[in-house]
């Protein structure tokens, strides 16, 4: 798949990051990752990206690492393509980037270096070096210590011809309105803000159609059921979801820092997917919690 194919597909319908499966002894669970993807498949997300944000990169050995993507890339050959997480630091990161190409990924999302700060030239420097160290495409995400600007971006357009993508974790407007009007169809649009749906709407309305959905890992019906209906502008559906259950699904969320992954696990299990813990320095929902949000999935209905 060229860097302009995955472009294309990139830029209608919902995407989305599996958990990373683990067992109780906290390694990686094949069977139980296959099996995960297996399920979430069919439901329809336009590309499924392996060992990103949710996926727990961050958490992961390289050895691990090789191991989440083959399966994922053996997994879904037939069924939807994987982009693979990629990140660290500028060496780390082409190592990555080099092994996830080699293994069959269709492209990369090139995830915050998690320094605790840089120049924005030099993250610039670092974005250009990951994208020419491979062929397949590449998407870059702002978010965190990684804030690039619309000219640094088009500069970077110019000079990587596999940069296919930006992706949106900060959630400022004013930048946001400036990179899609400064850049225009150069790059495919995500929205990538943590429970991105709250904000699907208004990112619509700026030119970005397209976002990930993490709640698609333990709800995909009603995740593509809210999908749909930002694409239709069906206000009422959209308002009756976010009223019904994202508003409450965030109350349990933001309790602690890190559950926007976490709570996501805790999803998986009692939609009967167990994807076992989050790794440190991630904790697992309470009790408490887990039982919240149980309810809160009950009232979604079968997915």
């Amino acid at each position: 798949m060229t860097p302009q194919e995955l472009k294309s597909i990139l830029s209608s319908g919902l995407l989305s990051f599996p958990v990373t499966d683990f067992n109780a002894q906290g390694d990686f669970h094949r069977a139980g990752y296959i099996k995960r993807l297996e399920w979430l498949a069919p439901y329809g997300a336009t590309a499924l990206f392996a060992a990103g944000g949710t996926g727990e990169f961050f958490s992961l050995a390289a050895s691990e690492y090789s191991e989440v993507i083959k399966t994922a890339v053996d997994t879904c050959a037939t069924s939807v393509p994987i982009l693979a997480g990629v990140g660290g630091s500028t060496r780390q990161a082409i190592e990555y980037a080099q092994e996830a190409e080699r293994l069959g990924a269709k492209g990369l999302l090139l995830l915050p270096h998690y320094l605790t700060e840089a120049s924005q030239d030099g993250v610039a420097a670092h974005v250009e070096a990951v994208c020419k160290s491979v062929k397949i495409g590449v998407i870059v995400y702002n978010r965190n210590v990684c804030r690039l600007t619309a000219p640094l971006l088009e500069r970077l357009a110019e000079t990587c011809p596999n940069l296919i993508g930006y992706k949106d974790g900060l959630g400022d407007i004013e930048l946001m309105v400036s990179i899609r009007r400064r850049l225009g169809d150069r790059f495919s649009y995500l929205g990538g803000l943590p429970t991105a749906e709250v904000y699907a709407a208004a990112y619509k309305a700026l030119g970005v159609p397209v976002y990930s959905s993490a709640v698609f890992n333990f709800i995909p019906k009603t995740a593509m059921d809210f999908y749909h209906a930002i694409a239709k502008e069906d206000h009422a559906t959209v308002g009756k979801l976010i009223d019904d259950f994202f508003l409450p699904y965030l109350d349990i969320r933001n309790r602690k820092s890190g559950y926007a992954v976490s709570i996501v696990k805790a999803g998986a299990k009692i939609a009967g997917y167990d994807a076992g813990p989050v790794r440190t320095p991630l904790t697992d929902l309470t009790g408490e919690e887990y039982e919240m949000l149980a309810a809160l999935m009950d009232k979604m209905g079968p997915q």
